[in-house]
């Protein structure tokens, strides 16, 4: 008899405690509770070929990277950045990361396409166009890609 009740001392104990941790995210209010931030993440999730990483960020270096800094002097994003994952599943091994301004930057523009074109030119769009093709697609999967926009929390 006092297993059973302490069962059931229990499973109230544990249904009270849920009641009230549960409704607290419910009860949050957008603008006012938290503030979703303008500024818009990319995050591509990519593996490397064993023993290739120096040729891909060498690639990288050559295409993405100056490829953004066209795009960052534009203003079209504001920054960019390239992580290792030094461990985990092994499922992904590098990250690249590009910012946006806000979510509208990655609507189709075409004056925006024309001024990166005019600073970046036909010829590294190109050469870009080669190196993936016959080196990075070779060497490396991409296994997703994923766009992030911060929640802040407001401090009260």
């Amino acid at each position: 008899m006092k297993t059973i009740l302490k069962s059931i001392g229990l499973a109230s104990a544990t249904a009270a405690a849920l009641a009230f941790a549960s409704p607290a995210a419910a009860q949050l209010t957008v603008w006012e509770d938290y503030t979703p931030q303008q500024t818009v993440i990319e995050l591509t999730y990519v593996k490397v070929d064993e023993g290739q990483l120096d040729t891909y960020l060498e690639g990288l270096a050559q295409t993405w990277v100056k490829a953004n800094e066209v795009s960052k002097s534009l203003g079209q994003i504001t920054d960019y950045g390239i992580y290792t994952v030094p461990y985990g599943s092994n499922e992904v091994n590098l990250v690249l990361r590009i910012n946006y301004p806000n979510m509208a930057s990655l609507d189709a523009d075409k004056a925006e396409y024309d001024k990166f074109m005019t600073a970046w030119g036909n010829a590294n769009m190109a050469n870009s166009n080669k190196t993936v093709r016959e080196v990075y697609n070779k060497i490396r999967k991409i296994k997703g890609t994923y766009i992030l926009r911060e929640l802040r929390m407001n401090t009260k």
